[in-house]
């Protein structure tokens, strides 16, 4: 299935001891680039965690970001620390001394202080476990996030393609005419600019140029370029840049057609086939 860069995804898990929480946010990027945000006391799990990213993920920028937050419970049975707190006092004490317009401690800074509630340390033995558990969770959330943007954008996609085959289909029945037309008009001007020149030699420059001119190949690669483009959606994966490559193919076809064009049909056919591919290309871009 085709996938969108773009998901977010979010567990959280009660392990008696405190709360585990993840976070999963996913936006555009050129290649996979990971970036983490964990608990200082869980920094052991950015590895694993990094693995296990990598194996479901290819391609852009995704933060991830894992917290604990130790139980009220817990606290409220340690109590406040007598020791830390007059280790606090000392130091407020020493501070004043030196800076007496220093201002005091809040309570809510006191109840912040490291330790305050007794031995806050977590057992990352304990927690590892349930935090890859939930990890492979909100990853799964993650991924199925970015499969449901992925299946709305392979379908303004495929619109677009449909579209511009529509417009490949109106406009080559309209070429050998226009192909016609325009030769007659040029050998009528050449004969009228040089009249004593071969008329003969006349049509076979002509034909030469008419030749020049001929669309039929641009708008067979076109079509060409679209059945890879819907096959490249219908298979799935990680696509965005063969798509992306397409789109560079098309625009390229795009072009010669507008080059090469004799009439003005063509001509307008050249930029709405340009815009169409535009849009396809701003919408590849999203996409994995």
């Amino acid at each position: 299935m085709i996938q969108s860069m773009t998901g977010y995804a979010a567990k959280t898990r009660d392990i008696g001891c405190g709360a585990l929480q993840i976070e999963l946010r996913g936006v555009n990027s050129r290649f996979l680039d990971l970036h983490f945000r964990i608990h200082d006391d869980l920094r052991a799990l950015e590895t694993p965690l990094r693995e296990l990213l990598t194996k479901r993920i290819a391609r852009g920028k995704v933060e991830c970001r894992l917290f604990f937050n130790v139980a009220a419970g817990k606290r409220e049975q340690d109590g406040l620390m007598p020791e830390k707190l007059h280790q606090l006092r000392v130091l407020q004490a020493k501070v004043h001394e030196s800076l007496p317009d220093a201002a005091p401690l809040s309570v809510a800074q006191v109840l912040q202080w490291p330790g305050i509630f007794g031995d806050d340390t977590i057992d990352l033995e304990a927690i590892s476990a349930p935090a890859l558990e939930m990890a492979a969770e909100a990853l799964a959330d993650f991924t199925a996030s970015r499969a449901r943007e992925g299946e709305k954008l392979s379908a303004i996609i495929l619109q677009n393609v449909t579209r511009i085959r529509a417009v490949v289909t109106e406009v080559a029945p309209l070429i050998p005419q226009a192909q016609a037309t325009f030769a007659e008009k040029l050998r009528q001007r050449l004969l009228e600019a040089i009249n004593t020149a071969d008329d003969e030699r006349i049509r076979q420059e002509v034909a030469v140029f008419a030749n020049r001119i001929d669309v039929a190949e641009e708008l067979a690669r076109l079509n060409t370029h679209l059945d890879e483009v819907e096959r490249v959606l219908k298979h799935g994966g990680a696509a965005g840049k063969r798509l992306d490559f397409l789109m560079q193919e098309l625009n390229r076809e795009a072009n010669t057609l507008g080059s090469k064009s004799a009439v003005t049909a063509v001509s307008q056919a050249s930029m709405e086939l340009k815009l169409l591919i535009e849009q396809m290309r701003e919408q590849i871009q999203n996409l994995e």
